[in-house]
């Protein structure tokens, strides 16, 4: 993956995405919703990054999903990994904390 091409770098870029998503996160008061947002976003503009890469979108769709699916897998894990070693600080209080997270142990 390129860290930097022309104009903004990579992490640049995603900084200004995170950025909105923590604005949104403190209007909507819920982290959930901006992330489900964000992804389903994310899916949208490559899904339109792939129409316009491809010659035949119908296809190339399966390699289309395999390589964005294993790019995002990655990115994730790398994330996770850096939140299990540095873990966030919550501001909200514990009582009044969104346990929806706890999906993921089950």
């Amino acid at each position: 993956m390129s860290e930097q091409t022309n104009g903004k770098s990579l992490y640049q870029l995603a900084d200004q995405f995170i950025a909105l998503a923590n604005e949104l996160s403190q209007e909507e008061q819920d982290v959930g919703k901006v992330g489900t947002a964000l992804r389903f976003a994310a899916a949208r503009f490559n899904a339109f990054e792939a129409a316009i890469k491809s010659a035949d979108l119908a296809s190339e769709k399966d390699n289309a999903l395999e390589w964005f699916s294993a790019e995002y897998k990655d990115m994730l894990s790398d994330n996770l990994d850096d939140h299990i070693a540095n873990p966030p600080v919550s501001a909200v209080p514990e009582s009044e904390a969104d346990d929806s997270v706890k999906i993921f142990k089950g």
